[in-house]
């Protein structure tokens, strides 16, 4: 079976390792020119590392990340609300990574040219539409200047080209524009001391505001780690037209930022200090959209943030692509008629990810902040007098089982 992948993504590329692995002839198609290192930190949890472990890359994971001890939810003027153990530290059979987003994409690009070849992956080719039958389906591409170039025929055509789809865009025309809910989301990574334990994540805030932090790499010296920060700021309505289109690499100057970051205390570290020092800085408004009635028309579906783009709240975008890529190749593998395999993938996997999606538009596990700056806005002295602490289990619990991401379903033989 002959599959086509649109997108060079964490999506994208986790799809070709997985469906490889499977025994599946895979070739991706980017429209960049070249695979760069965009983005900044993120959070994988142990439910998507089990997936990238079985592909032999866990120790490649260890060579560019920082495996997370804790998360720390914190009020805003510092207190600590609810600190929890992560990856083997809280019992799970695999560790949960922070990392750099373009270095796990480098990660998995390298794993595809040397499992697949060096024509796996066709870059400057951006599809502009595709056309199926009952023998497969074909992929047509221009390059940067708008010329056709070959078109790629397949038994399956799989789109992993991000929220701005071309394939969503052809199979539901009158979609529109992605859903802002009103926040802008800024974000940066430098060389910092270190912190905490040194493998410590931050979440603090409410409901106006967010500033989260965590080490994602080693540092410069022993004393210090690739540090990246992100701040979020309510600065529109829910709902209202995105301020700009969302891309990672759109830049923007930390000095402006500095209003905002007076909002929070973080005991921990003078965050600040870190915005301010960072030189590369990027922003983008926090966008969604609204779940799919399906993904799948016959020989065409969709994987990661074409099919499901949800706001980045409890580290389950990149980790529910990469658990995509791995159902997919389950169900093609179960399946002699790759149409009735899309199908179930289909089956499987939207009312998962549907409910993800819902989950983080009221906060995701990060509620618990919200809940407790609502009850407490200037603070506390013991989170017990504001809220009980099993109601902060039960928010954060809740949504791990949503999401697949609990010990019990990590740890749960497959």
């Amino acid at each position: 079976m002959r599959i086509v992948i649109v997108g060079a993504g964490i999506g994208g590329l986790s799809a070709a390792l997985t469906l490889h692995r499977a025994g599946f002839d895979c070739v991706v198609h980017e429209r960049s020119e070249q695979v760069r290192e965009l983005g900044v930190g993120f959070n994988m949890l142990p439910h998507a590392v089990k997936e990238l472990a079985a592909l032999g890359l866990l120790d490649r994971l260890d060579e560019v990340g920082i495996r997370t001890h804790e998360l720390c939810y914190a009020h805003r003027l510092g207190p600590v609300i609810l600190r929890r153990p992560c990856g083997l530290d809280a019992g799970f059979s695999l560790p949960q990574f922070s990392l750099h987003r373009g270095r796990l994409q480098a990660v998995l690009l390298r794993a595809v040219l040397e499992r697949l070849g060096p024509d796996a992956v066709r870059l400057g080719r951006r599809l502009v539409g595709f056309e199926q039958d009952t023998a497969g389906v074909r992929a047509d591409f221009v390059d940067r200047a708008g010329r056709p170039v070959d078109s790629a025929r397949g038994d399956v055509l799989v789109a992993a080209d991000g929220i701005h789809s071309t394939v969503r865009s052809q199979l539901f025309p009158a979609e529109g524009a992605p859903r802002w809910n009103g926040v802008m989301l800024w974000r940066g990574a430098t060389d910092w001391p270190v912190f905490g334990t040194g493998r410590s994540a931050v979440i603090a805030g409410g409901n106006a505001a967010k500033f989260v932090v965590y080490p994602i790499a080693a540092g410069a010296t022993p004393d210090t780690r690739l540090t990246n920060w992100a701040l979020c700021v309510q600065t529109g309505r829910d709902g209202d037209p995105p301020p700009q289109r969302q891309e990672w690499s759109r830049r923007a100057d930390p000095a402006g930022l500095v209003p905002h970051l007076g909002r929070f205390h973080l005991p921990l570290l003078d965050h600040a200090a870190l915005v301010t020092s960072t030189e590369e800085c990027f922003e983008f408004p926090m966008c969604d959209r609204d779940p799919l009635p399906y993904w799948t028309q016959r020989r065409v579906t969709l994987l990661g943030d074409a099919a499901h783009p949800m706001y980045p709240m409890g580290s389950n975008g990149a980790g529910q692509a990469i658990i995509d890529a791995a159902r997919l190749a389950d169900h093609l593998s179960r399946h002699t008629d790759p149409v009735d395999a899309l199908r179930a993938y289909q089956d499987d996997r939207l009312p998962a990810t549907r409910e993800v999606v819902l989950r983080n538009r009221t906060g995701g596990p990060e509620r618990v902040i919200d809940e407790v700056e609502r009850l407490a806005p200037d603070g506390f002295s013991r989170v017990e007098d504001v809220i009980d602490p099993a109601a902060l289990d039960a928010i954060v619990g809740g949504y791990a089982r949503a999401a697949g991401a609990s010990r019990e379903q990590v740890n749960r033989i497959r």
